[in-house]
Parts: C-alpha cells; structure tokens; sequence
C-alpha cells in the first residue's frame, strides 16, 4: 500500500480551512460578549465517573459560571450508576437528572446516546454542550472551544471538538494513539461512503455541541454509534457549511482493551448500515446480525484446541426519535436522579 499522489477534496479543504479553528480563539469574555440573551447549557452523560466528575462540574462552575457567567446551567446525567456519581456531581455544583426520570413512559433503551437525549431533553439552553465524564486534567477550554462558533456566528449550527490523544502504555507514550476505533473504522468509513465528512480530525469525540433548534431534529443512537450517527445526519440535515471543528488540545482519560474496542466498531458499523438503506446504498429489509463472536484466551470453558473461550455480544443499536417528535411525553421539570 502506499499514500496516493492525489491531493484532497477541494470541498474538504475548503471547509477545514474555514470551518476550523482552535480553543485559544475563544477566550470567555469574548463569548460573554456575543452571547446576548442566548441560554447555554452543559451536559455531561456519566455512568459510574465518581473519580473525574466533580473535577470536571468544578472546573466548569468555577471558571464559567461564577468568575465568567457564559454558562446558565450545568447538568449530570446519571446513566444508572452504581457509585457515587450522583452525590458527586451535586455536591460539585451541578444539577443531577436521571436518565430513567427524563425517559419515563418511553421505551427503556440503555447507553450513551440515550443518556444524551436524556440531557438534551433537560436542558433548556439554546446552546447546548456535550462533555464526557471521563476525561482527566480537565480545562475550561473544553467548553468555550465549542462555544465560540456557535456564539459568534450565526451560519455555525454545530460544533465537533478534537484533539491530541496519548496511548499512555507500559514503558511509553504514544502521542495519537489514543483514536484507536478512528483510525481503524471510523474514519475509512466516512471517506468511502461520507467523504463530505473527511476533514473532520476526531469524527468520534464526545465533545461536541450545537443550537438545540436542530439537536431537537435529529435522532440519538444508543451505544457507541450516537457520534457517527450524529455527524451523518447533521450532515443530511443542515449540509458541509454549518458544521465546525475546533481543536481542544489534548485529551486524557481512560483507555480500553481491544475486545471492547472491537464492539464500539461493530455498533459503529451497525449505525453506519442504517444511513446506508436509508439512502438506498444498502439491501432494503435486511438486518445484519448484532452478535459479535469474539474469543478470550484461557478460561474455564476455553474448547479443546482453540486454548480460549468463545463469547458472543449483543452489538444492536437503537435509536430514540428526535426530540421534537416526543416532547409532549417528556417531563416538563427536571426529574433529580
């Protein structure tokens, strides 16, 4: 294999060139400045995150809602955690919803992006950000990165942060060898079948935000596939011009194995089948199978031979509709986890 003479799409280029800019432009009291009389909200979905939460809710609260008021609310969506959470993040500063107490009355899903959903539903901001729970050494940069396009311009309706991501291993570190799942699925992915979306560095990142105006019209995926889904539809919805990056630094939080890197690929290849008949790329009707059969050495049922045990994973994703369609069987207030 080798690295092909061809120089980028011009459409791709044009938008990086134009639609990306760094954390470092958005400094708070500019924003406080071109905010006017918008609301904005940040959400942070977590499940069992009692060792980072409160640093992160703190850091938020501290920086950007009492030194700084660009922030109006800060909320934690407890995603059926069996730590502290909850305590946590309240005792941090941040109003805590559950996931359950915001879906009520819908069909129980489970992940991620219904814990998202869940948030946005809570959030009464007109901007609204999305932060993961997990990350460490956390800096308020995180946020008015993607606030700024947002707040500044008009034409900007969603914002994707990326950044550096070390692979912290045994005896070294490997300084972008975090965006394991990217690199190997995500990104091929996108090229082949989106490649309007190429130019997004890091199309993965649970950093993102957007107008809830258009949050509110795009469906939320469960699991892994809530990030893929989100960029394509976005894509579909509100076209290439009014999406934007920023870049966030670098990024620290947990990594993990192989094995699960392997199903957050399979939900992401699942999510990415659903876009694909929807535009009729894809056999109408057909379902592909959700279990992932993977393979773990040693064991107690390890079979003759193979010296492992074989475990299948069911991979399925669902998707809870739009917001705009269900928020008359949404809670009016914030139910408290």
């Amino acid at each position: 294999m080798r690295e092909s003479d061809s120089t980028v799409s011009p459409v791709v280029e044009a938008w990086a060139t134009y639609r990306t800019s760094t954390a470092d432009d958005w400094p708070a009291g500019r924003l406080l400045g071109a905010k006017g009389a918008s609301r904005v909200s940040v959400v942070l979905p977590a499940r069992n995150e009692e060792a980072t939460v409160g640093a992160i809710v703190s850091t938020i609260r501290e920086h950007l809602m009492d030194r700084v008021p660009l922030v109006d609310e800060l909320i934690v969506v407890d995603s059926r955690s069996t730590d502290r959470t909850a305590q946590v993040a309240r005792a941090a500063g941040a109003e805590v919803v559950g996931q359950d107490a915001m879906t009520r009355g819908l069909p129980r899903l489970a992940g991620k992006g219904d814990a998202l959903w869940a948030g946005l539903a809570a959030a009464e901001g007109d901007v609204v950000a999305f932060i993961d729970a997990d990350l460490r050494e956390f800096r308020p940069h995180f946020v008015t990165g993607l606030l700024g396009p947002l707040l500044t311009d008009p034409g900007v309706e969603f914002v994707k942060g990326f950044y550096h991501r070390p692979l912290v291993g045994a005896t070294s570190v490997e300084p972008d060898g975090g965006g394991r799942v990217t690199e190997l699925m995500a990104r091929p992915l996108l090229n082949l079948f989106w490649p309007e979306l190429a130019g997004f560095v890091q199309p993965l990142a649970g950093e993102y935000a957007g107008r809830r105006e258009v949050l509110e019209r795009v469906p939320f995926v469960t699991g892994y596939g809530v990030e893929t889904a989100m960029l394509i539809d976005l894509l579909d919805l509100v076209g290439l011009d009014a999406l934007a990056q920023v870049d966030l630094g670098e990024r620290k939080h947990r990594h993990q194995d192989t094995a699960a890197l392997g199903r957050m690929s399979a939900q992401i290849m699942l999510t990415a089948w659903s876009r694909l008949q929807r535009r009729g790329w894809a056999a109408p009707g057909t379902v592909p199978t959700p279990l992932l059969t993977q393979f773990r050495r040693g064991g107690s049922e390890a079979l003759p031979n193979l010296d492992r045990e074989i475990v299948v994973n069911d991979v399925s994703v669902e998707e809870r509709p739009p917001l705009a369609e269900l928020r008359h069987r949404v809670p009016r207030r914030r139910v408290p986890a």
